[in-house]
């Protein structure tokens, strides 16, 4: 089982040597130290991972082609940053014995950044003290849906989510109910069920664990809860209303555009998908257009090429944007059909 990276250890790198110590104490919990055989590969040349990567032990070589260029040994100057960080990766990073590493999202990271220098964090001074808290504002900042909203609009949010403690076999969210908060979880694992029409079993249909987040559909499209989600263990969840996700969260990062827009993305590579549910695809659609209904799209996602660009479309415009938050927080690029099919004659 790999170990957290020791606090005093992750001082010794930039940047972390400016994180506040309350942040750098949740951060390191979080980076696991991983071990590599000698010769094999932490990246390839023209590699684009968004990786951080720091080097605990050992030496690792730096390639271009077949040209040794740098061999960087732990504990050196140039060990105290991240190994070739710019995106894509200009060289083969090579292991040159066994060495030990650890790494973190590159985007993250630099959000976490930029939130901790702009007093965001100053938020755990004014709600209660303590490392549960710390655990939830940082697995919160893991979502990439998060990674996108003006920095000013953060400590409002976190100041405005609550935490909620719950129990093994909970019911956090019900089918059929109307819905009221969006969900993070911060701790423990749910289970997600869906009604089966005309029996009315529950069927699973997915497990999510801490960093998961759920709630969105029924708040953008202003419709009823589509699955059930109850607790598999005791954890913890933080959740934020309605209209502060609207104004906080979703507004400031969703991208809408027209149909000739659109178009012109498809034209380019680009990719129609369209959220409606099959029958209503069959009635009329875009051509060309892959249709994935919006309840299904968590399940679908190794379906979908994560170098390519989707413009969402459905009939108004709001199962829409639900789905462009979805894939937003993982990572794809996603565009909203301003206003949806219905205005616009196809």
């Amino acid at each position: 089982m790999a170990n957290p990276v020791d606090i005093q250890r992750l001082k010794e790198f930039s940047p972390f040597s400016g994180l506040k110590p309350e942040q750098l104490a949740s951060l390191a919990g979080k980076c696991q130290i991983r071990k590599l055989e000698a010769g094999r590969f932490l990246f390839r040349q023209n590699d684009s991972d968004r990786r951080s990567i720091f080097l605990l032990d050992g030496a690792v070589e730096l390639r271009a082609g077949n040209q040794l260029l740098a061999t960087v040994t732990a504990g050196s100057d140039q060990a105290r940053h991240s190994l070739a960080p710019h995106i894509p990766r200009s060289v083969t990073a090579r292991a040159a014995g066994q060495i030990e590493y650890f790494e973190i999202d590159s985007d993250f990271l630099d959000i976490l950044l930029t939130w901790d220098q702009s007093g965001v964090f100053e938020v755990a001074e004014i709600q209660a003290q303590g490392t549960a808290q710390q655990d939830w504002m940082a697995a919160v900042l893991q979502i990439r849906a998060f990674h996108q909203i003006p920095a000013a609009n953060i400590q409002t949010l976190f100041m405005r989510m609550q935490q909620v403690n719950a129990r093994q076999g909970e019911v956090i969210v019900r089918q059929g109910d109307a819905g009221d908060y969006f969900y993070v979880l911060a701790q423990g694992r749910c289970l997600v069920a869906r009604e089966a029409p005309g029996s009315g079993k529950l069927m699973p249909l997915a497990e999510l664990s801490a960093g998961a987040s759920f709630g969105e559909e029924a708040l953008l499209a202003e419709g009823t809860r589509n699955a059930t989600v109850s607790m598999l263990t005791d954890g913890t969840l933080v959740r934020l209303g309605k209209e502060d996700f609207k104004a906080l969260l979703i507004e400031p990062q969703q991208q809408r555009i027209a149909l000739e827009e659109g178009r012109r993305i498809v034209a380019a590579g680009g990719q129609w998908l369209d959220v409606r549910l099959p029958s209503e695809f069959e009635q009329q659609h875009l051509q060309g257009a892959l249709n994935m209904p919006l309840y299904t799209l968590r399940l679908k996602f190794d379906h979908l090429d994560p170098n390519r660009r989707y413009v969402v479309c459905c009939d108004t415009g709001r199962r829409s944007s639900a789905a462009a938050f979805i894939l937003g927080e993982r990572g794809f690029d996603a565009w909203v059909l301003k206003d949806g099919l219905s205005s616009y004659s196809l």
